[in-house]
């Protein structure tokens, strides 16, 4: 699979993950971003020693849109230790069913990873092993439809980098990401593959080595975020 590369330079890569794609190996053996970046390079610089490709952080595997890679244990550190830090902004776009009662706000829960099903539930603070979450999120637009009735888009930063964070989170709020087979009602017994609306569609850092602020902006173009067409505008905040 020919990446679709966003930015590159000596340091780092910013690319598109396709849906289903997985971040990393997985026991499915299905090709990977990981592997996808480094053939680029591979490719990019044939005849030269084995590149470097470090992966600086994760997309579930339904999940689309921006991931940086490093290639060099330099900047993977360097970016690492900002997602650390929480100097790494993210900003996903997420489709859901029905409309949030606050129209702007944020989420505040604990979760518990269930490693055995791999999913997360919600759990009370204290509770072992459990670990907070937060997001703030902000409604864009709301649309009917004849078949899903209100489905709102929803522009949500995360605070926290848990499992399945924004799809718990989201389900638990009772407002649930439009295709997601796990956490809601209406996909649970879906056979099929459906594309879940969940998209990592901006991405803000400091550039490891140069120590410039980087920006980097995709938003999807398929359904449902078609419904919500021809922009999707972040929500208002004044």
């Amino acid at each position: 699979m020919e990446p679709k590369i966003i930015f590159e330079d000596k340091h780092l890569i910013v690319a598109v993950k396709p849906p289903m794609v997985p971040s990393q190996s997985d026991q499915t053996k299905d090709e990977d971003m990981m592997r996808i970046i480094r053939e680029h390079l591979e490719l990019k610089h044939q005849g030269t020693a084995k590149p470097y490709v470090g992966l600086v952080h994760r997309l579930d595997r339904p999940v689309g849109g921006l991931m940086v890679f490093a290639k060099t244990e330099f900047a993977n550190a360097k970016l690492s230790e900002a997602i650390r830090l929480k100097q790494f902004k993210k900003i996903y776009n997420a489709v859901v069913c029905g409309k949030p009662e606050v129209l702007q706000g944020e989420l505040k829960d604990h979760l518990v990873k269930l490693s055995t099903v791999n999913m997360s539930k919600i759990a009370e603070p204290g509770q072992k092993n459990a670990k907070e979450a937060i997001l703030n999120y902000g409604l864009v637009k709301t649309v009917r439809t004849d078949e899903y009735g209100e489905l709102s888009l929803l522009r949500i930063e995360l605070k926290t980098g848990r499992h399945h964070q924004i799809r718990v989170q989201l389900a638990h709020a009772g407002i649930p990401i439009w295709g997601d087979t796990k956490y809601n009602p209406l996909f649970v017994k879906t056979k099929e593959w459906v594309r879940i609306a969940l998209w990592a569609a901006e991405l803000s850092f400091k550039h490891p080595k140069e120590n410039k602020t980087l920006e980097f902006n995709v938003d999807p173009q398929d359904y449902p975020f078609s419904l919500f067409l021809p922009a999707i505008e972040p929500p208002d905040k004044g």
